[in-house]
């Protein structure tokens, strides 16, 4: 998951463009040091949903609609694994909705 997710940043990042190719799964495999098979592995979760494809001798590709899909999954997982938890310690301490909202506000002026 973690060889996936990175794939996954770097299509977010714009690193890897739509119909990108990326590196094969012996030369990603060498680049960060693990086995092929564990490369493989996440290539075919990422060909599963639909984030790469492979074009049959010339290697794989990122799918165009990529981005939106990856977005898309990280919300899901953000919404279910993470909002809960955040919004149970903003009851707890205390924080009204014009607190965070500005907080928010302020977060993205930043940015």
């Amino acid at each position: 998951m973690q060889i996936a997710d990175r794939i996954m940043d770097d299509v977010i990042s714009g690193t890897y463009q739509a119909d990108c190719r990326i590196p094969s799964v012996r030369d990603f495999a060498a680049n960060v040091e693990v086995n092929s098979n564990t490369v493989m592995r996440s290539y075919e979760y990422l060909s599963q949903e639909e984030i790469i494809y492979n074009k049959r001798g010339l290697g794989y590709f990122i799918s165009p609609d990529a981005r939106e899909k990856i977005l898309s999954m990280r919300r899901d997982a953000f919404y279910h694994d993470e909002l809960d938890y955040f919004f149970g310690r903003l009851v707890t301490l205390g924080v009204t909705e014009a607190e965070l909202a500005e907080m928010y506000k302020n977060y993205k002026n930043h940015k």
